[in-house]
């Protein structure tokens, strides 16, 4: 049996290997899953981007989160160009095994857009609103 569909009834605090939860994940067609990064002492979303096995790995083995760049087929660790890195701080798995949640601490702004989350567009009323400016033009941001 799945091991998410038996943790269903396990209780606060119980425990189980990290291997067996890690095994039953649900990586899509591509061999990837969704890993929603968030601000782990704020609360705030960051973004979304995609890992593979091998990304998902490094990132437990070295605590700076590590993506699979869909459009570069590759892997991609946070920050290796802008300077602007996510440590790892926990990692949670939904119900489902089939998403990730990165509680992180991001280093400056997460988004290519020089802002702090890549949530900026905001819709109100029928109406996208930019919600924030960057911290930092993105043409300063990718020039290291």
């Amino acid at each position: 049996m799945n091991f998410f569909k038996t943790s269903e009834h396990a209780h606060k605090g119980d425990r189980f290997p990290l291997d067996t939860a890690l095994a039953d994940l649900k990586f899509d067609a591509h061999g990837l899953i969704p890993a929603i990064s968030q601000q782990y002492d704020s609360g705030e979303v960051l973004m979304l981007a995609w890992m593979n096995r091998e990304a998902l790995e490094e990132t437990l083995n070295t605590g700076r989160v590590c993506f699979y760049s869909r459009s570069r087929q590759q892997l991609w660790r946070k920050g290796e160009t802008s300077g602007q890195i996510q440590r790892l701080k926990e990692m949670r798995i939904d119900c489902d095994g089939d998403a990730l949640l990165l509680l992180v601490d991001q280093t400056g702004p997460a988004c290519h857009s020089g802002r702090r989350s890549c949530f900026y567009n905001s819709v109100h009323d029928k109406s996208l609103e930019i919600a924030s400016e960057p911290l930092i033009d993105p043409e300063d941001l990718y020039r290291k």
